[in-house]
C-alpha cells in the first residue's frame, strides 16, 4: 500500500513538474489543445537554437546540424508510431502530403475514394476536385454525428475502390475509429487505406505496422507540441516502392544534390513523396516537441486523458450539458463537445474569463491534455453551465 500510494505521489509530481513547462497556465486556463498544442519552454528553445545556427553558420548549418536534426526528426517520429525512418516523409502541412499521396494513383480502373462526412474538409477536398478527372467521392453518412460504423465502410468499399480515407480520431466528436478493422476492409477489395492521425497521434499509443494501414498523416499542431508548419506521411514500405507520386520536389529525388535535370530517380522509401526545402524551424519545433511526449510514454499520456476526460464528462453530465460522447468513455480521446445555441458566444465569454476553448458547428469543443489538472476539469465545465444561468448558451 505504501509503495503504491508514493508511486501515485511520484505521478502528481511528474504532471506537475511538465505543467510547469507550458507558461500559458500562469495567466489561463488553456482547454484547446485539439486546435493547438500549448507552448513549451522546449519548444521556445528549440527554435532559438534554429535562429541562432542561422545566425552563427548562415548557409553552413545546413551541411551539418540542421541535415541532422531532418533525419533525428524522422526516426523520433517513427519510433512514435511503430514505423521505420524510412517509411517517414516531412512536410510543411498535411495538405501537401495529402497532395502528394494523391498524385501517386492513376484513378482510371480504380476511381473511387471512399470517405465519410465526419473527416476534416482538406481530406475531403483533396478528392472532390478531382471528380472532373475521373475520381468518384463515396461519402458515407454518419448515423449518428459522433462516428461512423466499420459495417458502412464495408458495405461502400468494392473492387473499384483505390482507397479508404478515415480518421484515426473524429475532429468534430473526439471518437476512436478502430483503424485496424478499416485497413482489413480496404485490402478485403485490393484498396488502400489512408488515416488521417492528426487528433490522435501523441495521445493514443499507435503501431502503424500493427494496424496493417498503407498510408498515415498527422502533424505537430495538435498533440505532439510542435506548433504549425510540420506535418509528417507515413507509407507502408512495400507499398512506397510501387508507386510513383507526380507532385514531388528535388528532395524525392536520389541523388537530390546531383542537379541533374537531364533525368528523375525517386528516393527509395517515403521521401519519394516529399517536395522542396522542408520547414527547418519548424522541425526543430516538432522535434522539441515530440521529445516530451516520448519522454512521457504515450501510454502513460492516454491513462491521464482517460482520467480527465471522464471527470469532463461526469461533470458536464451532473449539470445537466449533455456531452455527445459515445457509450464508453474508452472510445473518446482527448475531446469532448457540449452541444450549445451560440457555441461562438460562450468561446468569446469563457475567454473574457481567462478560459480557452474552441466552438465547432452547434458545439463547444473542449480538449484536456496530461498538463491539465482535475480542477480545471471541474471549472472549466462549471464555467459554461453558469454562462447558460447569465444567458449564453
Amino acid at each position: 500500500m505504501e509503495r503504491s500510494l508514493r508511486a501515485q505521489a511520484d505521478t502528481v509530481i511528474a504532471w506537475e513538474r511538465y505543467r510547469a513547462e507550458f507558461p500559458i497556465f500562469r495567466q489561463r486556463t488553456y482547454f484547446n489543445t485539439c486546435s493547438l498544442g500549448a507552448l513549451s519552454t522546449r519548444v521556445e528553445a528549440a527554435v532559438r537554437q534554429f535562429t541562432a545556427l542561422w545566425d552563427a553558420s548562415g548557409a553552413a548549418a545546413w551541411y551539418g546540424p540542421w541535415s541532422a536534426e531532418i533525419e533525428h526528426l524522422r526516426e523520433e517520429f517513427a519510433a512514435l508510431i511503430g514505423a521505420w525512418p524510412d517509411e517517414i516523409a516531412i512536410f510543411p502541412s498535411v495538405t501537401t502530403a495529402l497532395t502528394a499521396v494523391a498524385s501517386a494513383y492513376d484513378y482510371r480502373e480504380r476511381p473511387r475514394v471512399v470517405i465519410s462526412d465526419l473527416e476534416f474538409p482538406t481530406t475531403v477536398y483533396q478528392w472532390m476536385v478531382k471528380e472532373s478527372s475521373g475520381v468518384t467521392l463515396e461519402m458515407i453518412r454518419s448515423p449518428d454525428r459522433l462516428a461512423v460504423p466499420v459495417a458502412e465502410y464495408a458495405r461502400a468499399v468494392d473492387a473499384r475502390t483505390q482507397l479508404l480515407v478515415a480518421s484515426h480520431v473524429y475532429f468534430t466528436s473526439g471518437a476512436v475509429q478502430d483503424i485496424a478493422a478499416l485497413a482489413h476492409v480496404a485490402h478485403q477489395h485490393g484498396a488502400h487505406c489512408l488515416i488521417d492521425a492528426y487528433q490522435s497521434v501523441g495521445q493514443l499509443p499507435l503501431d502503424v505496422h500493427a494496424a496493417g494501414v498503407d498510408f498515415l498523416i498527422t502533424g505537430g499542431l495538435k498533440w505532439l507540441l510542435g506548433g504549425p508548419g510540420i506535418a509528417y506521411l507515413y507509407v507502408r514500405r512495400d507499398l512506397a516502392s510501387h508507386l510513383r507520386p507526380t507532385d514531388v520536389g528535388w528532395f524525392a529525388h536520389r541523388e537530390q544534390f546531383a542537379f541533374d535535370v537531364t533525368q528523375f530517380a525517386y528516393a527509395d522509401g517515403a521521401r519519394r513523396f516529399e517536395g522542396g526545402t522542408p520547414p527547418v524551424a519548424a522541425i526543430y519545433a516538432g522535434r522539441a516537441g515530440i521529445g516530451i511526449v516520448a519522454e512521457i510514454g504515450v501510454s502513460r499520456v492516454r491513462h491521464r486523458q482517460i482520467e480527465l476526460v471522464s471527470l469532463v464528462v461526469e461533470e458536464a453530465r451532473r449539470r445537466g450539458l449533455r456531452p455527445r460522447t459515445p457509450a464508453r468513455v474508452e472510445d473518446l480521446a482527448g475531446i469532448v463537445t457540449i452541444p450549445r445555441q451560440d457555441p461562438t458566444a460562450v468561446v468569446a465569454s469563457l475567454a473574457r474569463r481567462g478560459i480557452i476553448v474552441d466552438a465547432r458547428p452547434g458545439v463547444v469543443r473542449l480538449s484536456p491534455y496530461f498538463y491539465n489538472t482535475p480542477e480545471e476539469c471541474t471549472r472549466v465545465v462549471e464555467a459554461i453551465a453558469n454562462l447558460e444561468k447569465d444567458g449564453v448558451a
